[in-house]
């Protein structure tokens, strides 16, 4: 329990916020009022504006997220994180724009799963594994450090590296997925990703980053790239112009959770790494709701100590085995696992 522990006490010093009211009219005393200091998902959201001053106000038009909303909504179809509640508020022939920030929590406690260890393989001690995942049976690894960063193509079983490039010595290389026969790897702070042929390495192309300003994790639904950059974001990709249409906020029904790292899309669900935790959590696409938590942390005690051992970063799921791979940065061992509710 002590991964759910970790995100209690996380969410602790999240609350509601109510700053950012803003109002450009000599009419400052009207402002936003929410019926609820805090809101989950499915909650129902009552607005009103508070008038201390009893101005005439003849109509007021809502909008959350610059989506109309009624001054009831009930809070069902929409993601979580911090939203921007904003009123145009008619006073006479005076139009008054008032706002009011608010976030949103998710309406479950995650599940706690368990994981058994089917199997160990050999993994290079070296990499700094930063992305993993299996495309066509072949595992794709790509690894960190400046002058170190690399993208490989490994026998999981040996740990023989079937194919492998080096990344220029000024990048950091970071998480890596395969859509349409194209690998896409992030790097850390560059501001910039490469597009390879997936059977040739062949450097095809290059794309700068937009909102998100660094490369964490990256993983595919088969059409929409996912792409973290440790914060609680996840960003949108659309594969044919690697443009960021959107994103999610990652939420328990306590607060965000921050540091997103390295990602896998499985069953219809994002499972992240949160950098330094040794955890993963399991995240609703649709709402950035967290729905379930793994505590990977005793199988770094499984691995060779040594003074460049770090973290757990590193998960692919193997669709026909179905199961989970995890592994870590300087690990000599990738374990082979299969998780179940607790």
């Amino acid at each position: 329990m002590q991964i759910s522990k970790y995100f209690i006490l996380l969410a602790l010093s999240l609350i509601l916020s109510n700053c950012g009211d803003t109002n450009t009219s000599k009419n400052s005393s009207l402002s936003i009022n929410t019926s609820e200091k805090s809101l989950m998902l499915g909650d129902t959201l009552k607005l009103n504006i508070n008038n201390p001053k009893q101005l005439e106000i003849t109509d007021v038009k809502y909008q959350l997220d610059q989506q109309p909303i009624e001054d009831i909504s009930i809070l069902d179809a929409i993601t979580l994180g911090k939203k921007e509640i904003t009123a145009t508020v008619t006073l006479g022939d005076e139009t008054v724009n008032l706002s009011k920030s608010v976030q949103i929590y998710n309406n479950i406690i995650p599940s706690i799963y368990k994981y058994e260890v089917l199997n160990t393989y050999p993994h290079d001690i070296t990499s700094y594994t930063q992305g993993l995942e299996f495309f066509n049976g072949e595992l794709y690894e790509s690894t960190g450090q400046r002058g170190e960063s690399k993208l490989r193509k490994v026998n999981f079983e040996t740990g023989e590296v079937l194919k492998n490039i080096n990344l220029k010595d000024q990048y950091f290389g970071e998480g890596l997925t395969i859509l349409n026969n194209k690998i896409y790897q992030l790097t850390w702070q560059a501001q910039l990703g490469f597009i390879y042929d997936v059977n040739t390495f062949e450097e095809l192309d290059t794309f700068k980053y937009g909102t998100s300003k660094e490369g964490w994790g990256i993983c595919n639904d088969g059409t929409t790239l996912y792409k973290s950059d440790g914060t609680e974001k996840i960003y949108f990709l659309n594969p044919d112009n690697l443009n960021e249409k959107g994103h999610i906020e990652v939420y328990t029904e306590k607060g965000k959770i921050p540091n997103l790292n390295e990602m896998e899309w499985i069953d219809g669900k994002i499972f992240a790494n949160i950098y330094q935790r040794n955890g993963v959590v399991i995240i609703d696409p649709k709402t950035g709701g967290v729905e379930g938590v793994i505590n990977f942390k005793p199988l770094k005690q499984l691995v060779t100590q040594h003074p460049e051992l770090d973290v757990l970063n590193g998960i692919a799921y193997h669709p026909e085995r179905k199961t989970i791979f995890v592994t870590g940065k300087n690990w000599d061992k990738i374990f082979e696992v299969k998780i179940m509710k607790q």
